[in-house]
């Protein structure tokens, strides 16, 4: 049976610090701020970047460079015979398609298997674990990129933004729809299903946006979802940016009451995703867990 070594970048919302809780192994997400590039969880932590945010600092995202990709293979390599590594999707950033390219090529092929399995955050986690645990019944690396690939849709994500200043400064909205949305307190809820991060609906203040993606969520869960629920292999998830612990305690309260079958699992949401989406942000889906 091969030794495997899982890995998922960071913005699964997994940190280095606990890859051997978890049994993966991260690679850290950059993110430049006031024009230094920090590594999420491992030269800034979260309080500090969502403080450094608070205060007005020029913030953006990066993918890793291909060298840091492959210093790590090359690391566990010498311990493993085999990678599997699944970035955040390739609909999100340009990290699966680089190490796509970096795997096809020697010495890396036949021994780094990266998963396109369109997934962020809760979801992504959740493959990363449950590709830890492919490799523990002796699957290889090869049919375990199978596996995940081909239950890649199997998973809905709906994300409320709280402020929207920050998709003002990366350019997703206008100023003036920015300034007039705050005026009418508007929470944007976006949706993943698949590759993008796309439009869903405005609601009016954030008990109405959890309500929308509630809605939302229910409706999936019901429909193309429900074969996986009736099996037992569906979970609920909940992500959030920086909040007030009873609030984001309330969130998680209200989801487990609405799917008392289910179980739920919580990651927060990373720096390099924090960026666009600013503090006060929420995020719940639903997955597939075998």
């Amino acid at each position: 049976m091969p030794k495997i070594a899982v890995i998922a970048d960071s913005n699964c919302g997994i940190m280095p610090s606990e890859e051997e809780k978890y049994g993966i192994y991260i690679l850290p997400m950059p993110v430049i701020i006031d024009g230094k590039t920090y590594c999420e969880g491992t030269d800034i932590s979260l309080e500090e970047f969502y403080r450094r945010q608070s205060q007005g600092a020029v913030i953006s995202t990066s993918q890793p460079s291909p060298g840091d990709v492959t210093a790590m293979w090359d690391r566990l390599l010498e311990t493993h015979d085999e990678i599997v590594f699944i970035p955040m999707s390739s609909g999100l950033s340009s990290t699966c398609q680089t190490s796509l390219l970096l795997a096809a090529e020697e010495p890396y092929k036949g021994k780094v298997f990266v998963v396109d399995d369109h997934r962020i955050s809760v979801t992504q986690a959740v493959a990363a674990l449950e590709a830890r645990n492919l490799a523990k019944t002796g699957k290889s690396a090869a049919e375990i990129k199978e596996i995940l690939e081909k239950e890649a849709m199997d998973a809905t994500i709906y994300i409320a933004v709280d402020t929207l200043e920050y998709l003002k400064k990366g350019g997703r909205i206008t100023a003036a729809a920015a300034a007039l949305g705050t005026v009418l307190r508007v929470k944007p809820v976006l949706t993943i299903q698949g590759e993008k991060l796309e439009s869903y609906a405005k609601a009016r203040g954030m008990k109405s946006a959890f309500q929308t993606m509630l809605d939302a969520l229910k409706h999936d869960v019901s429909t193309r979802l429900a074969p996986l629920r009736q099996q037992g292999k569906l979970k609920i998830g909940l992500a959030n940016t920086a909040m007030e612990a009873d609030k984001l305690e309330a969130f998680k309260k209200e989801l487990m009451e609405n799917f008392p079958d289910m179980e739920m699992v919580y990651f927060p949401l990373t720096a390099s995703i924090g960026t666009h989406v600013g503090p006060g942000g929420l995020g719940i889906g639903a997955v597939r867990s075998d």
